[in-house]
């Protein structure tokens, strides 16, 4: 694995079994650590647009079959895991405004560093996780 200077680098104790959201969770790995170096070594205001719009709508289709996956498995706390990806949508949406407010900055990179990146891995490692463990118990096969 090569080294990555912001971010974070995916590893496979990430992994949840499932090929579709592995390989989700690893880009998304990948565009949130391209947003942070863009923000910190100040590129360009149209390269971090254009790596925070991709990061938004990547992160929507990422949740978008997530939850479908939870509903046909009837994961029982699907409201709930919802809920989690709504309220990480509001930060998202708050960091686009202050990208929009301020502009790209050493403080927007930081912010996406610490937020979406222990957002990113909290969310695999505990709750990701529950929704692999269900689908294990339940439908072996499919994961």
């Amino acid at each position: 694995m090569g080294e990555i200077k912001y971010g974070i680098a995916w590893s496979d104790e990430y992994k949840l079994g499932n090929g579709k959201v592995d390989s989700q969770h690893h880009r998304l790995f990948e565009l949130v650590s391209d947003l942070v170096g863009s923000c910190v070594e100040g590129s360009g205001d149209g390269k971090v647009k254009e790596a925070l719009d991709f990061l938004v709508d990547y992160t929507i289709r990422h949740f978008t079959d997530e939850e479908a996956l939870q509903l046909e498995c009837g994961y029982p706390e699907y409201e709930s895991h919802r809920q989690l990806h709504d309220d990480f949508k509001k930060t998202v949406g708050a960091m686009i405004r202050e990208y929009e407010d301020t502009g790209s900055s050493q403080a927007l990179g930081d912010s996406v560093n610490k937020t979406v990146v222990r957002w990113l891995i909290t969310h695999i490692q505990r709750e990701d996780k529950k929704i692999a463990d269900h689908i294990r118990k339940t439908r072996p096969l499919d994961f």
